[in-house]
């Protein structure tokens, strides 16, 4: 009697068949939030819209992220809805594909749909604000990724290479370097001439528009500053809380990673330690540990962990795997799924955290029943969701009050710290100059201290506007005839 064929030999285990039930997971989660726009993924399109309608990025717009945080957003004309899930869903099959890559390179092909589908997983039901959101930690998961998987098959300057391009996603990319290097010790000269030209890449783009300078300012010294100025008064206490929350949040990845390090004693195994201890201490700079920041340390663990969820004895894998995957998904899945039914149903978001969202939507909804077209708009407040769903173009070169206030949105909701005054001041004072058709001020009434009608500075300009409406979050003016 012939043998009942396996899944491999059916064809349910092939790649191609792999990847287009992972793709169709992946983009049936991200459906769920084609109703919503995120804040973080709300500035990328907001810049890109910019673009589109002609600004030069850093030169005539004021984007303090790396560029391929706005150019992704190109690909969906700066606009939500179901074509950026498709963009998220094909983000994220890109992210499994190479972590499938890597391990198989490092192990084979178990390995490798483990690694692809843990980090499917935590794709899916990590903090979803973050996850959903193709911002700079996590555009920088593909080039990580790609890199270790470079220097793995003994491609140093390839590998060097894409590290290097890694900055056009992240500034924190450059805890990269390091990773090659050991990975491909002792001849680190292919590696470091490889990052030379891909760390070219960036002035490349960016010389011919006349905005390099205006991107080192931005970029850099803007993010310099951030990262010396923590919000938190115990930033070390903050950082081993919050990474233990991740740790236990994370222990389907967490313990098999372990139990394969203490398992296997050997050169991959030591490199593999080095990039997450790398990645770590690449997280904790700014000392800020916000959910998004561990996106470091997501493709290592998943790729440490495909391996020894298979060093540990069937029966044990299993009850691990049922248990640790249980926690993030019960805790995410749910709102997920009821966040895809009130989109299906097209209702209001309920989930707490879209409450700007939503004020956002009717903030948008109240400035285009007076807005007339040629208008243009100054939002006031790290509000990118209003500039994206208004659909106006940017009446000055500011995005949001950041670089007009001085104070960092993550905390310019509670705190009015100012942490470059000279700066802000110059800006405010370059904002006069401006006369954009409407300004939205979405912090004001969330936090007084920094409404657009407390600046001393700006009164004689705001005396041209008038208070015309607002909603729960947001005051709308209109400049006077």
């Amino acid at each position: 009697m012939a043998a009942t064929p396996t899944l491999a030999q059916r064809g349910f285990a092939t790649p191609p068949i792999f990847f287009g039930v992972l793709f169709l997971v992946l983009f049936a989660g991200r459906l769920a939030h084609a109703g919503v726009l995120w804040v973080d993924e709300a500035y990328g399109a907001a810049a890109a819209q910019a673009m589109i309608d002609g600004r030069v990025l850093y030169r005539d717009l004021w984007f303090d992220k790396p560029p391929l945080y706005a150019w992704i957003y190109l690909l969906t004309g700066g606009d939500g809805g179901w074509l950026l899930r498709l963009l998220d869903a094909l983000f994220a099959l890109c992210c499994c594909a190479l972590s499938f890559g890597l391990a198989r390179r490092l192990w084979g092909d178990a390995e490798a749909r483990a690694a692809a589908l843990l980090l499917a997983f935590f794709l899916l039901f990590g903090v979803p604000s973050a996850t959903v959101s193709l911002a700079p930690d996590l555009l920088t998961v593909p080039f990580a990724l790609g890199a270790v998987w470079l220097a793995a098959e003994g491609r140093a300057a390839w590998a060097g290479f894409v590290a290097g391009a890694a900055l056009l996603a992240n500034a924190k990319a450059l805890f990269l370097l390091p990773v090659l290097l050991f990975w491909c010790w002792p001849a680190p000269i292919p590696v470091l001439a490889g990052f030379a030209g891909g760390l070219a890449l960036t002035p490349l783009f960016l010389i011919e528009d006349g905005a390099l300078r205006a991107y080192l300012q931005q970029v850099w010294v803007w993010g310099a500053a951030y990262s010396r100025d923590t919000p938190f008064a115990r930033p070390v206490a903050e950082g081993v809380l919050r990474t233990a929350n991740w740790i236990g949040f994370h222990a389907a990845l967490i313990l098999p990673g372990c139990w394969m390090l203490v398992r296997e004693r050997s050169a991959k195994t030591r490199r593999l330690a080095v990039w997450f201890l790398l990645a770590l201490l690449a997280l904790a700079g700014g000392w800020r540990f916000y959910p998004r920041y561990y996106f470091a340390l997501l493709p290592v663990a998943a790729v440490l962990a495909a391996r020894g969820v298979w060093l540990i004895p069937a029966r044990g894998r299993i009850v691990l795997l049922a248990i640790a995957l249980a926690v993030p998904a019960i805790r995410f899945g749910r709102p997920q799924v009821q966040l895809g039914l009130e989109t299906l149903r097209g209702e209001t978001p309920t989930w707490s955290d879209l409450a700007l969202y939503v004020d956002a939507k009717d903030a948008a909804a109240q400035l285009r029943t007076f807005a007339k077209p040629g208008d243009t708009l100054l939002v006031w407040g790290y509000r990118p969701e209003i500039n994206v769903l208004a659909g106006l173009p940017p009446g000055t070169r500011f995005l949001d009050s950041q670089p007009l206030t001085g104070v960092i949105a993550d905390r310019h909701l509670n705190s009015a710290q100012v942490t470059f005054p000279e700066l802000a001041a110059r800006n405010r004072a370059a904002l006069t100059w401006s006369h954009p058709t409407w300004i939205l001020d979405g912090l004001g009434p969330l936090n007084p201290r920094l409404a657009i009608a407390a600046y001393p500075d700006l009164a004689p300009w705001l005396s041209g506007y008038e208070r015309i409406a607002e909603t729960k979050a947001t005051v709308l003016y209109r400049r006077r005839p």
